[in-house]
């Protein structure tokens, strides 16, 4: 799957994670084992795509495809794995999840437009 795919994809994700966070509510017992394998197995496939999404990105970023930082690529998935925790555990201010939310739909809007504007950087397997 290449860079567009990955990150339109990841986009849809971040649409989710954002209505989940928004309807529903903390769970009962944080430390629930249960509840903590639930949340492993449901967001396991995502975290997995923003692994290969950041590798791949982060090659465009190398031969100089696209116009975005390395940190950015990388503090994108950070950004986006505390999203994840925060949005089945309701855990942080609502504020600072948007803030998260926005940031990174704002560097996968860049690098959207990167590609879009560089159609050689969205081929095979980048």
């Amino acid at each position: 799957m290449n860079v567009k795919n990955q990150t339109e994809q990841l986009k849809r994700h971040v649409s989710d994670l954002k209505t989940r966070y928004k309807t529903n509510a903390p769970p009962e017992n944080k430390k629930d084992k249960q509840y903590f394998l639930q949340v492993k197995e449901e967001t396991a496939p995502i975290f997995q795509l923003l692994e290969e999404w950041e590798k791949n990105a982060l090659k465009l970023v190398k031969e100089r495809k696209v116009n975005v930082h390395p940190q950015q690529v990388t503090s994108t998935r950070e950004n986006m794995e505390l999203m994840l925790m925060h949005s089945y555990y309701i855990d942080a201010k609502e504020k600072r999840f948007m803030e998260l939310h926005n940031s990174i739909l704002y560097i996968f809007d860049q690098l959207l437009r990167e590609i879009e504007r560089n159609p050689s950087a969205a081929g095979g397997d980048n």
